[in-house]
């Protein structure tokens, strides 16, 4: 495969992965608010800024806005132009990696993937988040949902597929132990092993739902939330997609399906890496993660997650990864420049801040 094609496969499967993300955490916190119509100024803002951290662009936020609030987050994540990952561009990008591709992928999913990006960029999509931001997000939603789905049912399942599949599970392993992370960091050790009150129920439970976990959670536990069992859940579960487990052992086995080198060995530094982790995942407990301290370990999580992600680039893409960020940065630079809308007089119901 040319490395060419790797590549945009990768970010395609990526870039709709963390739109879809990224409206389902907006969603279930817009929604929560309606159970917080109590919350002071403080308790507000300690709300909408760990959402922005959960994307790693706290900075760039802080440069655009004065201050989190739900107006201005929302707006930053969902349709402002300047943010690299927001929904609006992550789907510019999806659909200009697919355009890259576009004979490596099927008519449907092309095509898919055009109408939704013609919905972001069309009036309407303001006017359904002004009327309702559920229907909004829920559009992007299940857009992607349905995009996996021709995804498996409408292409071979070749390396095409293969990259497809790094991209996204790459992306859903990152983005669970940032909302795991960020939540932990408000909520902080002291709620381990002990009752919540209603409102740390509440963000124990949003954690959940922005994973879509609740029900999961329910199934195999209560509905009493325990964050020890949240935590377990979101990073060992070996059989709920969005844990970090499963989604670290659907990467390892794809790229060994890439390769075909043989179970417990590795041909290339990216299946090592990946195989590492994955072992070290599978014989841990909830009880030492939270012994040792579950920031350092989600923090750690992400730094190895990223390594597998420079390690992936070196073998197959053949460029160095900060070089290719760099170069992902420019082009998503000059399609804002070609896309940009003004969002300044879009109106935000204020019953929902």
């Amino acid at each position: 495969m040319l490395s060419r094609v790797a590549n945009s496969l990768f970010w395609m499967s990526r870039y709709l992965e963390r739109a879809e993300n990224v409206a389902r955490i907006l969603d279930v916190n817009l929604q929560l608010l309606l159970d917080f119509r109590n919350l002071d100024d403080k308790r507000l803002l300690e709300h909408w800024l760990p959402i922005v951290q959960s994307t790693g662009d706290e900075a760039l936020f802080f440069q655009l806005y004065k201050e989190a609030r739900g107006q201005t987050v929302t707006d930053f994540l969902t349709f402002n132009p300047g943010n690299p990952n927001s929904i609006l561009n992550c789907i510019a990008q999806a659909r200009e990696n697919a355009r890259v591709v576009r004979d490596q992928i099927s008519g449907e999913m092309w095509e898919e993937i055009n109408r939704l990006h013609l919905f972001m960029r069309s009036p309407r999509a303001r006017e359904v988040w002004n009327s309702s931001p559920y229907d909004f997000y829920n559009e992007i939603k299940t857009s992607s949902l349905y995009l996996q789905g021709l995804t498996n049912a409408t292409i071979r399942q070749n390396e095409n597929w293969n990259f497809i599949q790094i991209g996204k599970f790459l992306e859903r392993a990152d983005k669970t132990t940032r909302i795991l992370d960020v939540r932990h960091e408000t909520l902080g050790n002291e709620q381990f092993g002990k009752a919540l009150n209603q409102t740390d129920y509440l963000e124990w439970s949003a954690v959940l739902r922005s994973c879509s976990a609740w029900d999961v959670y329910r199934q195999i536990y209560s509905t009493e939330v325990d964050p020890v069992r949240v935590a377990e859940l979101l990073l060992l579960s070996d059989d709920f997609p969005r844990s970090v487990r499963f989604c670290l052992n659907e990467l390892d086995a794809t790229l060994r399906r890439i390769s075909g080198v043989a179970p417990q060995k590795f041909s290339n530094d990216a299946e090592k890496l990946s195989g590492r982790l994955l072992s070290e995942i599978q014989f841990s407990t909830v009880q030492e993660i939270v012994s040792r301290g579950l920031h350092e370990y989600l923090d750690l999580l992400q730094n190895r997650f990223n390594q597998i992600g420079e390690a992936l680039f070196a073998v197959y893409i053949f460029q160095p990864f900060a070089d290719l960020n760099y170069d992902m940065l420019q082009q998503q630079q000059q399609q804002q420049q070609q896309t940009r809308i003004s969002f300044h007089n879009t109106e935000f119901p204020p019953s929902v801040f």
